[in-house]
């Protein structure tokens, strides 16, 4: 069963308030910088998410998305969605 986290957070101008991203396969989370403004989750099939925010502080974006995917993960199939909502509203969501 595949399985979600539900990103939510004040609409934006590519970021609708509520998106979901696919947590099955991924093979890294990952911040290019403690300051960046670019979290990017890698899966196991080539494809990536680009999710866009401020400025974070300390990778907090990076960990406010590891943590609940884990979480996510280890819950029933019958809950295929988990929310989270990041300290910092996402700009831009990007699926490639």
């Amino acid at each position: 069963m595949q399985k979600f986290l539900n990103i939510k957070g004040t609409p934006a101008t590519n970021f609708s308030g509520n998106q979901l991203i696919g947590i099955n396969g991924i093979k890294t989370i990952r911040a290019a910088t403690a300051d960046g403004t670019t979290t990017v989750i890698s899966y196991e099939d080539g494809t990536a998410t680009t999710i866009t925010t401020a400025a974070p502080t300390d990778f907090n974006a990076q960990v406010q998305l590891q943590t609940p995917a884990e979480a996510a993960l280890q819950t029933s199939w019958t809950n295929p969605v988990y929310d989270v909502t990041l300290v910092l509203t996402p700009s831009n969501i990007e699926n490639a």
